[in-house]
């Protein structure tokens, strides 16, 4: 099982530790750190950054917002950061959810998987370098000769040109059909609140999209990278009790009541009149009630947490569900030592 540190996205400030914990990465085994963004920090300057200061680790984005940029630009970040890292970038890509694309960056969410295939075909476009970049798509017309247009636009090829044509796009996809879109178009899964017992689910979900005509990879060479925490402890209740008011944000309070992507995953693992009871008392303000009523398995469905032996008998079943890397979380370069040498063992 391959390790990725996820360093996610900002709150008021940066992460204190964070250049130790990445400088750590890179010593203790991980195979790549990931940096997210949502309406604050971004997701490319972090791994430019701390990155600089590695010479193994992969730098991955988990994720980069599609609406944040357009693809060319998204291109231009990606192949800038492979360069500077000796070919080490992986492109995370995520449409996010209408309440970011269309409240922060102005952006219209509708057809979210016709826009993740033009975004990625016109990415691919610039990373081959092969001719000029061209797009009839309706979301990311190249050139672009709608309303005020001058007329004047041609198409382009980047000037610099990439050090891999083949630079590794994974998308986070929630959905079946985005599941499917992502086996057929990408290189990795990037999942989130992943459960190994629904695996033959997700199987289906993937199957479908390798068997399309022009699928780019296979099972056998592509990669799925579940966000998980890994938490080794004597006391698994007390973290149990810790992590109860995340899951309710995350099912109660992230998107709109109507349109939580995250809900709709968890209503799939068969927790639905749950999801129903932390959502009511979140939207109405009652966000310790809505943490109590997480009940334990809601907890450990997507996460590791115990001692030692169970932390490694557990990380054995992810892998064995399809897992190739888990996206994990830690706060001190002793915790990072400890679960190099767990998924290691």
């Amino acid at each position: 099982m391959k390790l990725g540190l996820q360093l996610g996205y900002w709150g008021a400030q940066p992460t204190p530790n964070a250049g130790e914990l990445v400088r750590a990465a890179d010593e203790v085994g991980f195979d790549a750190v990931f940096a997210a963004e949502s309406w604050g920090s971004d997701a490319f300057t972090p791994l430019a950054w701390w990155g600089s200061a590695t010479r193994r680790v992969r730098l991955g984005t988990s994720v980069a917002q599609l609406s944040a940029r357009t693809p060319t630009a998204c291109a231009m970040h990606a192949l800038t950061l492979d360069h500077l890292s000796g070919g080490r970038a992986i492109l995370g890509l995520g449409v996010s959810g209408p309440q970011v694309v269309e409240g922060w960056y102005g952006q219209p969410f509708a057809k979210p998987l016709a826009r993740t295939r033009e975004y990625v075909d016109i990415v691919r476009q610039v990373l081959a370098r092969e001719t000029a970049v061209h797009n009839d798509g309706p979301h990311y017309p190249l050139p672009y000769t709608g309303a005020g247009a001058t007329g004047l636009g041609k198409p382009l090829r980047p000037i610099t040109h990439p050090l891999r044509a083949d630079l590794p796009i994974w998308l986070g996809a929630e959905g079946p059909k985005n599941v499917a879109l992502t086996a057929e178009i990408a290189d990795g899964w990037l999942a989130i609140y992943y459960s190994p017992r629904l695996a033959p689910m997700y199987n289906e979900w993937l199957d479908e999209g390798f068997a399309r005509t022009g699928a780019r990879r296979s099972r056998a060479d592509f990669e799925v990278a579940a966000s998980c925490q890994v938490i080794v402890t004597d006391d698994r209740a007390a973290e149990i009790e810790r992590l109860r008011p995340v899951i309710a944000l995350y099912v109660g309070g992230m998107g709109a009541p109507e349109l939580n992507f995250h809900a709709q995953v968890y209503r799939r693992m068969g927790y639905a009149a749950e999801v129903d009871e932390i959502g009511r008392l979140f939207q109405s303000g009652r966000k310790t009630e809505a943490a109590a009523a997480v009940p334990d398995e809601m907890v450990v469905e997507t996460m590791i947490i115990g001692d030692g032996d169970r932390v490694r008998t557990e990380i054995k079943q992810w892998s064995d569900a399809g897992v190739t890397m888990l996206l994990v979380t830690c706060g001190d370069v002793e915790q990072m030592r400890r679960l190099a040498a767990l998924a290691d063992s």
